[in-house]
């Protein structure tokens, strides 16, 4: 208690902030919140801090970016391996027979540093190739000798179910940066790479290679919207029409409202009607997602703007 009266006697931001921490620590250890997790009771601490307003800036409190760091570890344990990966419709990956030139125009295209290699389809992934490994080669202007596939190497195969945390510690005991996610009947879910794990904690990482985002939401002409599956229904609603975001269902994004009204995942020209009057037509997608939609407005929106 004698230290707790210090840390109050001051007044300065820095031991208000110090007096918050201590509080939160006392109520957990007099039992009155013994049954929280420990990753619950830091968050706890963190909301707290923070609606207290947190310590002066040059304190040596942690900063926005730290705090948020903070919480997404916390929170990066709860996710599973389908959470992270790049689904299957966003692979980049080269088939086993295709020409050593294919192969490096790929990496020069899309600027990743390993590909999965396949078979037949991608449920067939039968190694990856690393850009490093090709790169001599070109340095010296030549091709490998027999074919290139004899410098593929192993990814990872782990199951949609396996934790987050737990594929991370099995990149880095292997130093296999690459992860073919494979459903219960073994096709191929995505790939996780070991930058797809980073960013879950510190945020997305963006480099020369990587193009500016799109936008996920494009308005065309005669009314018409261009939209990305991942669009969120209340972005959506606040930009085109409030009707469309009305979903009882636990769905979150445009695309999971294109698939709970089709009742399965659409084809490419799936034209569904909305009970606005709005229709989504499906503009890209595989077997397996929806990647881009158009909405057309009501003949009723149309008239008005006559």
């Amino acid at each position: 208690m004698a230290e707790m009266g210090r840390l109050g006697d001051t007044g300065n931001g820095e031991s208000d902030s110090k007096l918050s921490l201590w509080r939160a620590v006392r109520r957990f250890f007099d039992g009155g919140e013994a049954d929280q997790s420990l990753r619950d009771h830091l968050e706890d601490i963190i909301d707290e801090h923070e609606e207290e307003g947190g310590a002066p800036a040059g304190k040596g409190d942690l900063s926005l970016m730290e705090r948020q760091m903070l919480r997404n570890l916390l929170h990066f344990s709860e996710h599973d391996a389908a959470d992270v990966c790049i689904p299957r419709g966003a692979i980049v990956a080269v088939p086993h027979n295709a020409p050593f030139a294919d192969v490096v125009a790929a990496f020069a295209e899309h600027g990743h540093s390993r590909m999965p290699v396949y078979r037949d389809t991608l449920d067939e992934v039968i190694g990856m190739i690393l850009i490093k490994d090709v790169f001599g080669y070109l340095a010296r202007g030549e091709e490998p000798q027999g074919h290139w596939t004899r410098l593929m190497r192993q990814p990872l195969f782990v199951p949609t179910a396996r934790g987050a945390l737990d594929v991370l510690a099995d990149m880095r005991s292997s130093r296999v940066h690459l992860a073919v996610v494979v459903d219960e009947y073994s096709g191929t879910e995505g790939i996780i790479t070991f930058e797809d794990l980073v960013e879950e904690i510190v945020g997305e990482i963006e480099d020369e290679h990587d193009d500016a985002p799109a936008p996920l939401l494009t308005p065309l002409e005669e009314g018409m919207w261009d939209a990305d599956a991942k669009a969120r229904l209340e972005e959506v609603g606040e930009r085109i029409d409030p009707r469309l975001a009305e979903v009882e269902e636990d769905i979150d994004t445009l695309g999971g409202l294109a698939f709970l009204m089709a009742g399965h995942v659409p084809h490419v020209g799936t034209m569904i009607p909305h009970p606005s009057g709005w229709t989504i037509e499906v503009t890209q997608a595989d077997e397996r997602h929806v990647m881009r939609l158009r909405l057309h407005p009501p003949a009723s929106l149309l008239s008005e703007e006559d």
